[in-house]
């Protein structure tokens, strides 16, 4: 048996343990007060007669407590309450300290995944320290229990000391055509397009390190600018050149500077992104660039050599200390399909070259706008980060810029499953209650910016990140009604129906979906805070919510006998898997996407994926 400590580490058990805590509480009493060795080694056959593969401290206390009481003991269990709780003082006053060290000294189970810098040193201390408080002081112990036991998992748990959102679509136009600060300096709207490319990597990077999750920006905020440039370039070389060269001269020459200029500012983005980021692992990897050629937009040309030049260098990829190439983490790009891409379209040169790109490097990810319009009345937006999509918010207008979740918890339907041990009632009684549990702790990330001031993060908003708010005032009005939202992830949906040997998996799968989404609709408008289901295909979650399953349950093929759980919910292939996929995507609009092998990615595919699929991130499944 497997003993969970309540840090989340999993120690083998051992009786002695509970002789030495009985006995030390024995020691406090008078004789006739204490437990006999008979009595101590029956508790101790009773906790090991349960059989179970894993036990949170905590209940082994507990079961410790009821059975001296059963045995009358009653002098005897209040010693060992106070025992238990003198314990629990000692732990509160410092929990951190052996990890914190153990960072320092390169000795943390995490040392392999970072590196040796002070800056991810320092980040981690950070991320220790607030887990240490969020499961000590700040949630409540069922919350936390339930983390620890992977029955839910809590996303923020390692930023919830502070009041800091989750993920969020930035107003990068707004910051770039109305100025902005930074660090308490006025940045002006630029005058090129280089100016503006390197004004954006500053603000991504200052507001990537005061949130928890990604941010997405639209590339075709910065058409206008290299049209400025343009315009520069031409006014400048029109004046030394007067009447001494040629207008098509002067044009070509004219063209030749912007595309040079075009060259330095992406690849400014592609270096900075990838170099300046303060915060570890995977904040560097959750820059989304949003990749949409809007035929509607007066610089739809501009776009279109912004967008050609970023797949460019995207199939190049970046250089690294050996001098070879490789294909970056960092940024994420998401290609939409429009009617203006397509086969035998004005920019279908565009859609190959994101095509030629996908085969080569996996990237980018491709949108559908015929699927967004459908799905989203008209709108085509960027989703949030990886994959989470903004619910529709109409204020004169659709909005979808400076819009943002609140946080995420999934639930763990795997664990769900096993525990109802193949009893569908009680699965669904389970079920019921961990959704009220996950409901609890969302609310948590919910209280927790509740009151926030916008001076907490200006740039965010005071500045034009998400809000142009006054100095000292609250954030308030920003969580409710729709303008923000919290995400109910879901992980292990594609195992659940094995486990419980259903026959038709399909139906269960849309049944599970709608009474995850009928509980999002409840709370919603019993809060006022927008819930919204989202897939979760985090490798890191689904990595974590296996290994704690597999200390409860044992290895079961199929099941706990791999890395992760599914990101998929079918064993379909080909276009019957996508096209199953896309009927769930219906039911889950606050996230999700499909996956499609590189191998089969072609102009065919990319026509269907145009007609059928909404989002889809192309890999090696």
């Amino acid at each position: 048996m497997k003993v969970i400590k309540r840090d989340g580490r999993a120690v083998e058990y051992n009786s002695d343990k509970i002789r030495i805590a009985i006995g030390k509480a024995n020691k406090e009493v008078l004789e006739c007060n204490r437990a006999s060795d008979k009595q101590i080694e029956n508790i101790i056959k009773y906790i090991e007669s349960l059989d179970k593969k894993r036990m949170l401290v905590e209940d082994i206390q507990d079961i410790i407590e009821t059975k001296l009481m059963e045995q009358k003991r009653f002098v005897l269990a209040k010693k060992y309450i106070i025992y238990r709780y003198n314990r629990a003082l000692v732990r509160r006053s410092n929990t951190t300290d052996e990890s914190i060290l153990s960072l320092i000294k390169n000795n943390s189970f995490d040392s392999a995944s970072f590196s040796n810098e002070i800056s991810d040193k320092r980040d981690l201390i950070t991320n220790e320290v607030s887990i240490d408080l969020a499961k000590r002081v700040l949630l409540p112990e069922n919350v936390t229990k339930a983390h620890d036991s992977g029955i839910i998992y809590f996303h923020d748990m390692n930023s919830f000391i502070q009041p800091i959102v989750n993920a969020s679509l930035i107003n990068i136009s707004d910051m770039l055509d109305n100025g902005t600060v930074i660090n308490g300096k006025l940045i002006e709207s630029p005058k090129t397009f280089l100016v503006a490319c390197i004004v954006t990597t500053q603000i991504i990077s200052t507001l990537i390190s005061s949130q928890a999750g990604g941010i997405s920006i639209d590339v075709s905020a910065l058409s206008k600018y290299l049209k400025k440039s343009y315009d520069k370039f031409y006014k400048s070389l029109k004046e030394k050149y007067k009447n001494k060269i040629s207008d098509s001269l002067i044009e070509s020459i004219t063209l030749d500077k912007v595309n040079e200029e075009l060259k330095s500012g992406i690849q400014i983005i592609n270096y900075q992104v990838n170099t300046i980021m303060t915060n570890i692992k995977d904040k560097s990897l959750s820059i989304t660039v949003f990749l949409n050629l809007n035929g509607d937009s007066d610089c739809v040309h501009e776009t279109s050599l912004i967008i050609e030049e970023i797949l460019r260098q995207a199939k190049k990829g970046v250089k690294i200390e050996d001098g070879s190439y490789v294909t970056p983490k960092c940024p994420k790009f998401v290609y939409v399909l429009d009617s203006n891409n397509m086969k035998d379209q004005e920019y279908e040169y565009l859609t190959e070259l994101a095509l030629d790109c996908a085969k080569e490097k996996q990237i980018p990810r491709f949108m559908s706008a015929k699927r967004m319009k459908e799905d989203f009345d008209g709108n085509v937006f960027s989703p949030i980060g990886d994959n989470l999509f903004l619910p529709l918010y109409k204020y004169d207008g659709y909005k979808f810029f400076g819009r943002f979740s609140q946080g995420i918890v999934s639930i763990n339907l795997v664990n769900l499953a096993l525990s109802s041990f193949n009893d569908l009632d009680k699965f669904f009684t389970l079920f019921d209650e961990r959704l009220e549990l996950c409901k609890e702790a969302l609310m948590c990330k919910y209280f927790s910016l509740l009151g926030t001031c916008s001076d907490i993060s200006s740039l965010h908003w005071q500045n034009g990140g998400l809000a142009r708010l006054s100095k000292n005032e609250r954030i308030d009005k920003y969580l409710k009604n729709g303008y923000s939202f919290l995400n109910l992830g879901f992980a292990g949906l594609y195992e659940v129906p094995e486990i419980l040997n259903i026959a038709d998996k399909e139906i269960f799968i849309e049944k599970i979906l709608n009474l995850i989404n009928s509980k999002c609709k409840e709370w919603s408008k019993d809060t006022g805070v927008l819930f919204k289901s989202c897939f979760m295909d985090n490798i890191d979650t689904l990595n974590y919510l296996v290994l704690k399953d597999r200390e409860e349950f044992g290895i079961i093929k199929g099941i706990t006998d791999k890395d992760y759980y599914d990101i998929s919910f079918s064993k379909k292939s080909g276009l019957d898997k996508l096209l199953f996929e896309e009927n769930i995507a219906k039911l889950t609009k606050g996230g999700f996407k499909s996956y499609i092998n590189k191998d089969l990615i072609n102009f065919d595919m990319i026509e269907f994926i145009y007609d059928k699929i909404r989002y889809i991130e192309i890999g090696e499944v």
